[in-house]
């Protein structure tokens, strides 16, 4: 059985339709419980205390310590666009290809929306496809996830902006011996050592949107075609490029020719650019009529 993550960043849970956890590495809400527990039958322990940028901590992960990789089995790592962006690119596959071959689909409970987790190895330990036991050897296009660990981001409800001083908190797994080290960090050295800052900034529209469809009536659900849109701009981004490029979406919505040109060879701005349109369609139904997309997305 999995762990069961309640909350944390490479262990932040939010649960799916079939009930399994998931770790989210990008944007949660902080939930009551304060613990989780592991197939070790252990409580992991959430400090209920805000971290901000400045916040320092103790922490360090290297094939010295007696836990190395533990992490990176019997979790369940919901993926973000920029990571299968990343992790694509690296495996030199096609995005319909990569997503079939390590992605598992899910929805997000309390959203509607469809997400994908990596897909374990079919071993007694649920591994991470790409860990070994000298470490991961997609290291440099780890998933955000990874890259915070042992850190979680708590977003408590969907507004314009970002808080100026950060929401953050760590987990205590109870393998982890990272804590024992006595290499110290702020908040935010870690951010930028983990490369976390730049992925926080090309996936920020999408976990915006994320958040604000958590923010709507439970009985507002989105039509099949829309949780088929919204798969396609998050993760199929080669299907995206092929509709908006030989279909009449660029007559319903046009764009100069700038922008034309690097939405043909630039993933993240075409991602940046389908989320656009998907807010358009998700929370302005009525801005659908300017744009290819389905007649109605919204029902109850």
């Amino acid at each position: 059985m999995p762990k069961l993550l309640a909350i944390a960043l490479r262990a932040n849970g939010l649960p799916i339709d079939n009930g399994k956890p998931l770790s989210y590495g990008w944007r949660i809400e902080l939930r009551k419980d304060k613990t989780m527990t592991t197939n070790t039958d252990q409580a992991a322990r959430i400090e209920p205390v805000r971290l901000t940028y400045n916040s320092r901590f103790s922490f360090k992960c290297h094939p010295g310590v007696s836990c190395f990789t533990e992490c990176c089995r019997g979790t369940n790592i919901i993926l973000t666009p920029y990571d299968v962006i990343q992790l694509k690119k690296r495996l030199g596959l096609p995005s319909e290809e990569f997503l079939a071959i390590y992605t598992e689909p899910h929805l997000l409970e309390k959203t509607d929306l469809p997400v994908v987790t990596l897909k374990h190895l079919d071993d007694d330990r649920e591994s991470c496809p790409f860990v070994r036991d000298d470490g991961c050897i997609l290291y440099e296009d780890r998933p955000s996830a990874c890259r915070y660990y042992p850190l979680g981001v708590a977003s408590l409800q969907h507004r314009e902006g970002a808080d100026d001083e950060g929401f953050f908190f760590f987990v205590n797994e109870p393998h982890c011996k990272g804590f024992d080290e006595s290499c110290q960090w702020t908040v935010e050295e870690w951010r930028q050592d983990q490369g976390v800052d730049e992925r926080d900034a090309a996936n920020a529209s999408w976990t915006d949107l994320v958040v604000h469809k958590r923010s709507f009536p439970p009985n507002i659900k989105l039509t099949e075609k829309a949780k088929q849109m919204f798969f396609m701009v998050s993760y199929n981004l080669d299907k995206f490029r092929s509709f908006v490029f030989e279909s009449t979406f660029l007559q319903r919505m046009p764009v100069d020719e700038k922008t034309r040109e690097e939405l043909k060879t630039d993933d993240v701005a075409l991602l940046q650019f389908g989320v656009r349109w998907l807010k358009s369609i998700l929370f302005n139904p009525k801005a659908t009529e300017a744009s290819e997309a389905p007649d109605t997305v919204l029902g109850d």
